[in-house]
């Protein structure tokens, strides 16, 4: 699914196209360059992980 940030929502689950854990998005920055979406995971040993992704790098799993 093509995805951009106008798309995107909070609470979502997402993934990198690449591959990668699930994510859970926590929050959407648009702008003009396209935008940052921020994410958290659980990583190695329940670690909890977060990051910011371009919306076009990822691919929405579950928008409950």
């Amino acid at each position: 699914m093509s995805t951009s940030t106008a798309k995107i929502e909070k609470g979502w689950v997402v993934q990198l196209k690449s591959g990668g854990p699930l994510m859970t998005v926590t929050e959407v920055d648009p702008d003009e360059d396209g935008g940052a979406v921020h994410c958290q995971w659980f990583g190695d040993k329940n670690k909890l992980e977060y990051s910011s992704f371009a919306p076009f790098a990822l691919t929405i799993i579950d928008q409950s």
